[in-house]
């Protein structure tokens, strides 16, 4: 698709109004829900009086052959023929149906259109194996994972359909985007030219197209599904055996970053018998490196290889689902792999520092996006770099959005308390649970009196060794002010 033909093409979907806004102004927030469950008959109904933006609704949203003359009005001024040479559409019985995925995307402060191709239920079976894929679950997990502060410049490491640098649209001067994938560079450069942006285009494996370069940012959706070493399909297999391609990217990804620039990816690793999940992951990092994995699911092993069978569009009760599922399974033994964890990696270089790693398992449900807390983290981590050997001298205050949760239980004096536990509220929901002298000191940190105070105070009031209680508080407070559940007034 080269540029008149997206010039054509925006002048027909502005025209209509087929933007995020638009469709859900004519769908309604009913059937649009409805539609994002694979439901598409409240939404045939709701598109059926909405003219051309209806029609193109029909044909792109929910799959729908549309005759050729409704088509050919709502794509003007971009001609029906030129839309099926290109692929944008495919002949029908009954008319023409969508050749790709075209679908508006948006963010809060506007909308853009993605090109990707059609799902194996549109297609009526499998995908082909350089099937590029729409804006999914695991995308749009990475762009609320994703920090948003300005930088200069920015790599998409394996765009895919583009929708990473569109975001990065946002906050980047300059944007380099690389994939393997022939076909998914031709999609994305259509997306980039439809929606006016200049991203550079660069076809490779891995880093290779970057070779000797830099960025303040790189983020990275990696063929990250773990298993056999094959590749049935470009966008979710690399082809090496097991976790080797977060691995891969994780050990690399630093050596392309500027000082103190940060890398954000997607990753699996493997839950090996007898080995720690934060052992594994912590030896792929190569010096001089800041990281936080932050692991959101663990899967087991039959339910992990029936859940890609599936995404792939292949039956696993079928001869070929059970035969893929079998080798699968069997490479799943052979390894002692009891699970598939599954999370985000935010890397920075930080050179001449000893770097800070910790892995954290976030399994439980958070609305707020990881993005500005990944942000937040890095800060954090810097600060406790910088002040880490005058803790005692600093005053804390603890933040509005911390709060504390009391369990009491039935005892011979009455009722008493079992469970102190503080809870941060926004962000990831970070919780720690406290014993009764960490929460005395908490209640201190009011903005007022420095660490070294309070711990003395506190030792007085409860009789305990100042010097013991001192090395016992620090620790707690370092992890605290890394969740920003303990806040330095100087930050406040």
């Amino acid at each position: 698709m080269n540029a008149d033909f997206c010039d054509r093409l925006r002048d027909a979907l502005l025209r209509t109004g087929y933007d995020a806004d638009g469709v859900v102004g004519v769908l309604g927030g009913a059937a649009h829900a409805a539609l994002g469950r694979g439901e598409p008959e409240l939404a045939a109904r709701a598109s059926a009086d909405a003219g051309d933006l209806g029609v193109l609704i029909r044909l792109f949203l929910l799959g729908s052959a549309e005759p050729r003359e409704r088509v050919r009005a709502a794509l003007a001024p971009l001609d029906v023929d030129d839309a099926l040479a290109a692929g944008l559409l495919r002949p029908a019985d009954d008319g023409v149906r969508a050749g790709l995925d075209l679908r508006p995307h948006g963010d809060d402060d506007g909308s853009w259109w993605v090109l990707a191709d059609l799902d194996s239920d549109q297609l009526g079976g499998p995908v082909p194996a350089d099937h590029v894929l729409g804006v999914g679950h695991a995308s749009l997990s990475l762009i609320r994972a994703t920090s948003r502060r300005p930088v200069g410049s920015l790599l998409d490491l394996g765009t895919g359909n583009g929708v990473q640098a569109l975001h990065a649209s946002r906050h980047a001067d300059r944007i380099t985007a690389t994939d393997v994938s022939a076909r998914a560079l031709d999609l994305a450069g259509a997306t980039f030219r439809l929606n006016g942006l200049d991203v550079e285009l660069l076809r490779g494996e891995w880093f290779a197209p970057v070779a000797r370069r830099r960025f303040d940012q790189i983020v990275c959706n990696p063929p990250f599904v773990v298993g056999p070493p094959r590749v049935d399909y470009v966008y979710r297999d690399s082809g090496l055996a097991g976790d080797d391609a977060s691995a891969l990217v994780v050990r690399q990804l630093p050596a392309f970053l500027t000082e103190g620039g940060v890398g954000q990816l997607l990753a699996s690793w493997l839950h090996v018998d007898g080995e720690d999940w934060a052992d594994r992951v912590t030896r792929w990092l190569p010096a001089e490196t800041d990281a936080w994995f932050v692991q959101r699911d663990v899967a087991d092993p039959g339910l992990y290889v029936g859940t890609w069978l599936r995404d792939a569009g292949l039956d696993p009760r079928s001869a070929e689902g059970r035969a893929k599922a079998s080798a699968w399974l069997d490479w799943f033994a052979e390894n002692r792999v009891a699970g598939v964890g599954f999370g985000f990696v935010t890397l920075r270089r930080r050179s001449g520092v000893t770097p800070t790693i910790v892995c954290e398992d976030l399994r439980q449900a958070f609305d707020d996006p990881l993005g500005p807390e990944a942000a937040g983290w890095l800060d954090r981590v810097d600060w406790l770099r910088d002040n880490g050997s005058r803790l005692l001298e600093t005053v804390f205050t603890v933040p509005d959005t911390v709060v504390l949760e009391r369990v009491d239980s039935p005892s011979d004096d009455g009722w008493s308390t079992t469970v102190r536990r503080l809870h941060r509220v926004d962000g990831p929901g970070w919780q720690h649970e406290l014993d009764e002298l960490a929460t005395a000191l908490l209640a201190g940190c009011r903005g007022h009196l420095p660490l070294e105070d309070l711990l003395g105070l506190l030792a007085a009031g409860h009789g305990q060794p100042e010097g013991a209680l001192t090395e016992a508080a620090l620790p707690v407070v370092r992890e605290l002010v890394r969740h920003g559940m303990l806040t330095p007034v100087e930050q406040a």
